[in-house]
């Protein structure tokens, strides 16, 4: 399987103020990243930026003209969520990235992997949130409906649930969106009974933890319920809102991941994908504001997605002295909630 990498060093004209978590200098973090995929032969090309016809898809015609009204101005859209001269128009290479990184996955049954700035998974169709302007995996999963997938899987293993996804897709059982996050904890949604509605039902699968969750936990909730239901469903494209905010080192969060998690959670995913749609897998950053951890994460994401060989994913090995209570109540509360729907 091949790799691309989407990216661009215009993602640090998006401006944040001083002390912001989503600081231009994680731009930075992704630019190291694509160097060191660069200095391995590996393909790094720069995104387009998305068309109106692709935002409309999950954003409202109103919400879209709001923001861009903020281009060449600086504005506060809520408390978190700012704009500089420059945000829109990379808004715009952001969500773009997602729907290049899309089309070059479905045309070559590869994997790709965009790194970009601001993150999406917040916004929702009328409103910026959470420092996100558009929703670009949302974008790029509507796009992918459009050039022949008929079903989209999509993995959110950011910490914070991503709202905007969920809601854009509540209602369509031909998306299916399965999120493990940090709960209670912000935006306040993500709770395991809310599993999509009408048609859609059954197919948002939120898998909420405890804070202080460890790599256990994930593992467990990976194995029991993220890859049973994936199988299921049987997707034509996977999606992952890369997020690695549940790091350890992450100042945000209350979660205990390890680097080499990351690597494994994507390595799952790898697999179901190989097993159901090709191989097709397209990964796009989120949350991470450690930048040490965020860079280290991400490079993780790079190993697994251009390997040429699929591995068993390497989970760190368990720490004798935990035990994933965490992880065993999440996946407790999803077998009694979605039982119906999935078999576990």
């Amino acid at each position: 399987m091949s790799l691309v990498v989407v990216a661009s060093e215009r993602f640090v004209e998006h401006q944040t103020p001083p002390g912001h978590p989503e600081s231009p200098e994680r731009a930075d973090a992704m630019d190291v990243v694509a160097n060191e995929w660069r200095k391995k032969g590996g393909e790094v090309v720069a995104p387009r930026l998305a068309t109106r016809e692709q935002l409309a898809r999950v954003h409202d015609e109103s919400y879209r003209r709001r923001i861009e009204e903020t281009a060449g101005i600086a504005t506060a859209l809520d408390p978190d969520t700012y704009t500089s001269p420059e945000s829109h128009e990379i808004a715009l290479l952001a969500a773009g990235a997602a729907v290049d990184a899309v089309e070059r996955v479905m045309a070559n049954d590869g994997h790709a992997f965009a790194l970009v700035r601001p993150p999406g998974h917040h916004a929702e169709r009328n409103r910026a949130m959470g420092f996100c302007l558009y929703n670009n995996i949302a974008v790029a999963a509507a796009h992918a409906r459009t050039i022949g997938a008929a079903r989209v899987g999509i993995v959110d293993y950011d910490v914070h649930h991503g709202n905007g996804t969920q809601h854009m897709f509540e209602n369509d059982p031909n998306v299916l969106y399965l999120s493990m996050h940090q709960f209670p904890f912000y935006p306040g949604t993500g709770a395991a009974d809310e599993i999509g509605r009408g048609n859609g039902e059954g197919f948002t699968v939120n898998l909420p933890l405890e804070a202080g969750a460890v790599d256990e936990d994930y593992q467990i909730v990976f194995s029991e319920i993220v890859v049973p239901v994936l199988r299921q469903f049987k997707p034509d494209l996977l999606l992952v809102s890369a997020g690695f905010d549940a790091h350890e080192r992450d100042p945000l969060a209350g979660m205990r991941l390890t680097t080499p998690a990351f690597g494994a959670m994507t390595q799952e995913i790898r697999r179901v994908a190989e097993e159901c749609c090709g191989g097709r897998l397209m990964a796009i950053t989120e949350g991470g504001y450690d930048l040490r951890a965020f860079a280290a994460s991400m490079l993780s994401v790079v190993a697994v997605l251009g390997d040429s060989r699929s591995q068993p994913a390497a989970w760190p090995e368990a720490q004798a002295a935990v035990r994933p209570t965490r992880g065993q109540a999440t996946v407790a509360a999803a077998r009694k909630i979605l039982g119906r729907f999935w078999k576990f």
